[in-house]
């Protein structure tokens, strides 16, 4: 078995380097932009579509919600949108590291609202400063990563089996401290402003020249590691079209939102604050697993454990970390919903969980793992969140969005399953 060095100074097999998303490991050569559409357009070919068709479904969706309800495309409803998207978002992102490996953490949405319940009730009950109640969620939040990771990782207990049981446990616990038919209201204004409050219209337009900024460092800095490696680039022009694309996108999403919503409550403009945070985590979360050893190591072991164990990868080790990774991003999850609905109450956290492999799935994250990135989780879940917002808007029965909802997860599943064995995988049949 062949070893080869990536671009981040990592050891990876040639096995498992197959496995690794080509926009990770930069597949394409230096050329021109039509050498690049053809290379792009090949690994389309091959299965290795990403968030392709999630991208599809959320134009198709948004030009048809567009033409059966007037109010889905107002600067008021797209607002509602993201803010509304904001908590699956997150919890989706969460699942990726998890996901990525090949696992599965079923007690994401139960943890989310059980350290809420704890937050809560700490600072409304016992008085503890928020701050400190709020670092104590995460402190439950990442104990709790840490224990599945021990009987996955370590003990070799499925990871169905262990978040399985938490989810039911943690409901048990969230009862206990809030009580049947108990409810505590959010009364933090830090807290409530997450999803309530908007920045300063100037605030929003610094935030896109903050992203444009650091999009193109990062660019630059990547081009310039891969020529220090040796590595070839993709040519240059693709750099100033992402820019642009972003710069494009993002203006006009800036500019929506600048625009006055409040129509009969006063003026109501500017960027949600919740978007910069899930920005600001996506950035990193994206750092991590495409710039660092341990993202390299993750994606490895999702493609072929044995081959990363045999190259010196401590699987259990890294194993474990993901599970802590997925169980704070969780409690962040949570902190956005009861921001959102101000309150929580003993069955927070108990649904969301399924919603959140879906959008997952539905952004392109393989459930075979070693496949997907942080991206495709949080356009899954504007997919889903669109989905939602539509249906609501058409005043349809919520039965109706329930089995949209599990049709696309179905459909997202067989295009990932479909795409493994085009790629090279196999899927057993009897």
């Amino acid at each position: 078995m062949s070893t080869q060095k990536t671009p981040s100074g990592t050891i990876a097999t040639e096995t498992s380097a197959t496995e690794i998303s080509a926009d990770l490991i930069g597949s394409g050569q230096e050329g021109t932009i039509g050498d690049q559409v053809r290379a792009y357009f090949q690994r389309v070919r091959s299965g290795e579509m990403g968030a392709l068709p999630a991208i599809g479904g959320f134009v198709v969706l948004t030009i048809l919600f567009s033409f059966l309800s007037p109010f889905f495309l107002t600067e008021r409803n797209f607002a509602n949108l993201l803010t509304q998207a904001a908590t699956l978002v997150m919890l989706g992102m969460a699942l990726v590291f998890v996901l990525l490996l090949g696992e599965i953490d079923l007690s994401a949405g139960v943890t989310s609202g059980m350290t809420m319940a704890l937050f809560i009730v700490l600072v409304n009950v016992h008085g503890v400063p928020w701050i400190i109640a709020l670092a104590a969620a995460f402190a439950v939040g990442i104990l709790t990563g840490t224990f599945i990771g021990f009987f996955v990782a370590r003990v070799g207990i499925p990871s169905f089996v262990v978040t399985l049981g938490l989810f039911l446990g943690y409901q048990g616990i969230t009862l206990m401290i809030i009580g049947a038919g108990g409810l505590y209201r959010v009364q933090i204004p830090e807290i409530r402003a997450i999803q309530n409050a908007n920045m300063p219209v100037w605030a929003g337009w610094a935030m896109l020249a903050v992203i444009l900024a650091v999009s193109a460092a990062t660019s630059f800095w990547d081009r310039a590691r891969r020529r220090r490696a040796g590595v070839p680039n993709r040519t240059i022009t693709l750099v100033w079209i992402k820019l642009g694309v972003i710069a494009v996108v993002g203006g006009a999403v800036v500019a929506i939102l600048s625009r006055n919503r409040g129509q009969s409550v006063g003026v109501v403009e500017g960027v949600p604050i919740v978007v910069p945070i899930v920005l600001v985590i996506l950035w990193i979360g994206t750092f991590v697993l495409d710039r660092t050893r341990y993202g390299r190591y993750l994606y490895a072991i999702g493609g072929n454990a044995e081959a990363a164990r045999r190259s010196g990868v401590k699987v259990m080790l890294i194993r474990w970390t993901a599970f802590i990774c997925c169980s704070s991003l969780a409690v962040v999850s949570g902190l956005f919903s009861i921001s959102k609905v101000g309150a929580v109450d003993a069955a927070a956290g108990r649904e969301i969980v399924l919603s959140g492999v879906a959008a997952a799935v539905v952004g392109g994250v393989s459930l075979f793992g070693g496949r997907g990135r942080l991206l495709h989780a949080a356009v899954g879940a504007l997919v889903i969140a669109v989905i939602t917002n539509g249906l609501g808007l058409l005043n349809l029965p919520a039965g109706v969005n329930l089995v949209v909802t599990g049709g696309v997860l179905i459909l997202a599943a067989t295009v990932d399953a479909v795409s493994r064995v085009r790629a090279g995988g196999s899927i057993l049949r009897t």
